[in-house]
């Protein structure tokens, strides 16, 4: 497989930079198969069934995006200069990778000021990042972060418009809990709680894991062997509950479905060979691509995804490549949102049909 065989055109036109409103709004592409109806998240108990398994990402995406400031002595006297920083991922040691733009500004060793509340120390840093020891953690660094920070928009909204005041509600679920994530498991973001009432309603169950989305998720594929491509490392959670839901569901035929690639992922990370989940907490780089053979998801719900993106490899592993195709040109020709603000897609394999 060839990175050039997940290509496609795409309109800038049809990148969101904004969310539909009402969440619910928004389009929804139905496959069933190869059989595809236009419907509208609203829609969405439509097409499942009294018994289905949603399993929803709870990770709570952090304010990550920082200006700050550091000082230095010179011979000439003090020299401030402005930096922007990215938080990355919480390191083991409590501490945080992060992006600086410009790099080339900060030494390790020295203090980077965020308004008058917050500070960190570079603690560390290699040719292409860094690692910031902040003078607070837990949930009093939450709050510093919710008063400096902005929420860390995807590269190609970033690139159209700044973030603002609306993004901190837009950017994150109705049911975000476990803080963490740089990006939002985005699927995720069409629910409101109207819609989990009706759809707990009509005999839906729910089970809820974590996986703390990271940037590394719009880093783009390099290689042009798509089967040589290593995943960047996502910490993720299944605890007992979870992963006895899943397994009850599979063993009374209930299918389940995955809320975004992010829950997918971590599922079926969790999963043995048997596809039985366990209890899981750990960093995962499970990488989907087709000729993978799924162990516990039956569909998905997601997001419409870049070209030559490890996304849709996995969207293209679970309904194969050329029905894919076929979903997108149809997605294309109709006029549906891409990306992170924009529309979504609900993917049922035959089998699961």
């Amino acid at each position: 497989m060839r990175l050039s065989d997940f290509d496609f055109d795409l309109p800038e036109g049809l990148i969101a930079t904004r969310p539909a409103r009402p969440r619910t709004a928004a389009r929804l592409l139905v496959a069933q198969g190869d059989a595809m109806t236009d419907a509208t998240v609203a829609d969405l108990p439509r097409f499942l069934r009294a018994g289905d398994l949603l399993v929803l990402n709870d990770t709570r995406v952090i304010p990550a995006r920082l200006t700050g400031s550091r000082t230095r002595a010179t011979p000439q006297g003090e020299a401030t200069a402005k930096v922007e920083i990215t938080l990355l991922e919480p390191t083991p040691g409590g501490n945080w990778r992060a992006l600086a733009k410009p790099l080339r500004k900060l030494r390790a060793g020295e203090t980077v000021r965020f308004g008058d509340t917050l500070s960190a120390v570079v603690d560390a840093m290699s040719d292409t990042d860094l690692t910031l020891r902040f003078d607070t953690h837990g949930a009093a660094l939450d709050e510093a972060l919710a008063r400096v920070g902005a929420m860390p928009l995807p590269p190609y909204i970033a690139a159209l418009r700044a973030p603002d005041d609306q993004d901190r509600t837009d950017y994150q679920t109705v049911w975000a809990r476990t803080s963490g994530a740089v990006a939002a498991p985005t699927a995720s973001l069409h629910f409101d709680q109207p819609l989990l009432d009706r759809l707990a309603d009509m005999g839906v169950r729910f089970a809820t894991v974590t996986l703390h989305v990271g940037a590394g998720t719009f880093l783009p594929v390099k290689v042009d062997d798509v089967t040589t491509h290593r995943m960047h490392g996502e910490r993720g959670i299944v605890d007992a509950t979870a992963a006895d839901a899943i397994n009850a569901a599979r063993a009374e035929g209930r299918r389940v479905v995955a809320v975004g690639t992010t829950a997918l992922r971590l599922i079926e990370s969790a999963a043995d060979a048997g596809g039985t989940v366990h209890p899981y907490d750990a960093v995962t780089e499970i990488f989907i691509y087709p000729g993978y053979s799924f162990r516990v998801t039956d569909a998905l719900m997601t997001n419409f995804h870049l070209p030559r993106s490890t996304l849709l490899m996995l969207v293209s592993a679970l309904m194969g490549k050329d029905l894919v195709d076929r979903i997108y040109a149809h997605a294309v020709e109709r006029g549906y949102r891409f990306f992170s603000y924009g529309d979504a897609s609900l993917l049922i394999p035959d089998a699961a049909c």
